[in-house]
């Protein structure tokens, strides 16, 4: 065997095995294992694509929350705002609106609300968290304004979003597998994606070497809300309703996805892999509690010790490359 391949493959394997996201794929690959194990049901074909159309929305939400989090902010928002652009496509359904405007509207409302956190945080400096909490109050408040408290049952085409199929494949699952596309294109391809790490290692630097942070925290905002309308629109067709109380907990799931994939919160660091394996790591956890038939707060319990861990392994590993 030629010298140079073995010595690639060398290197390959130890690039694997020194990935941030290596002790994850090891435990959620542990993890399906035992549930094949424990129940005949899991590794069904109907289960698994359950599970990837359970974790579609978290994870659409959290590919927008990485970029956002290796910047060194957070999006608190995210969840309120999704189930509002819900809202909005639900009632221009009813106003008898073509599919197509419809998205396009919902998908401009939230950018819009992406804009609106972007331009407080970068114009104005106001700390991410305080500005996406009030807008996470401001967005609950219309969403509940706008259907008086109420569920609103709709029918569209876009409905299909959410609870259609190519096959045995959900469309959310496709559309998922776009977004995780796109957010892979952005961080590893990309000048802006280049420059979102740069910012979030040493924001002070990028400044002084020309980068202009404000308008990646701007554009990556911007993308969040994008990412929250299409996730609003699949969340209500999936329900074939709008619920304003729908869409709670998303935002902190979205961040647990992201932290447990590897991402660092003091921000530079993360990928979008990570995201992926972070958000599949939930939901076969979330299915193997209901496939094992075991009670929904042990389901909270487990998930927030995972997210204790996942902090405290990254606090540990910055601990010692300081």
């Amino acid at each position: 065997m030629d010298i140079h391949t073995e010595n690639g493959r060398v290197n390959y394997l130890k690039r694997f095995f020194s990935m941030r996201e290596f002790g994850v794929l090891i435990a959620l690959i542990i993890l399906c294992v035992l549930l094949a194990i424990a129940s005949p049901y899991f590794l069904k074909v109907t289960n698994l694509f359950n599970v990837l159309r359970q974790l579609s929305l978290i994870t659409i939400l959290a590919v927008g929350q990485c970029l956002i989090i290796i910047l060194g902010r957070l999006d608190l928002s995210i969840g309120t705002v999704m189930c509002l652009m819900g809202v909005i496509a639900a009632q221009l359904s009813l106003l008898g609106m073509p599919a197509i405007v419809i998205l396009v509207v919902v998908l401009l409302c939230g950018m819009g609300m992406g804009a609106v956190n972007g331009v407080l945080v970068t114009k104005f400096g106001v700390n991410a968290f305080i500005v996406t909490l009030g807008t996470q109050y401001i967005a609950r408040s219309l969403a509940l304004l706008i259907t008086g408290g109420m569920p609103t049952k709709f029918s569209n085409g876009l409905n299909m979003l959410g609870s259609g199929y190519v096959g045995p494949v959900p469309i959310s699952v496709i559309v998922m597998a776009g977004v995780i596309a796109v957010g892979a294109v952005i961080t590893k391809k990309t000048l802006i994606g280049r420059n979102i790490f740069i910012v979030g290692s040493n924001e002070k630097a990028a400044k002084l070497s020309g980068i202009r942070s404000s308008r990646l925290v701007f554009f990556s905002f911007v993308f969040m809300g994008f990412l929250c309308g299409i996730a609003g629109i699949i969340l209500a067709g999936t329900l074939k309703s709008a619920d304003p109380t729908s869409g709670l907990g998303y935002e902190l799931e979205a961040i647990a996805a992201v932290i447990i994939g590897g991402t660092s919160l003091t921000g530079g660091r993360g990928t979008i892999l990570g995201v992926v394996i972070g958000a599949a790591l939930m939901g076969v956890l979330k299915n193997g509690f209901v496939l094992l038939g075991i009670t929904a707060y042990w389901q909270t319990f487990v998930l927030g010790a995972v997210i204790i861990a996942a902090v405290l392994i990254d606090s540990l590993k910055n601990r010692n490359d300081a």
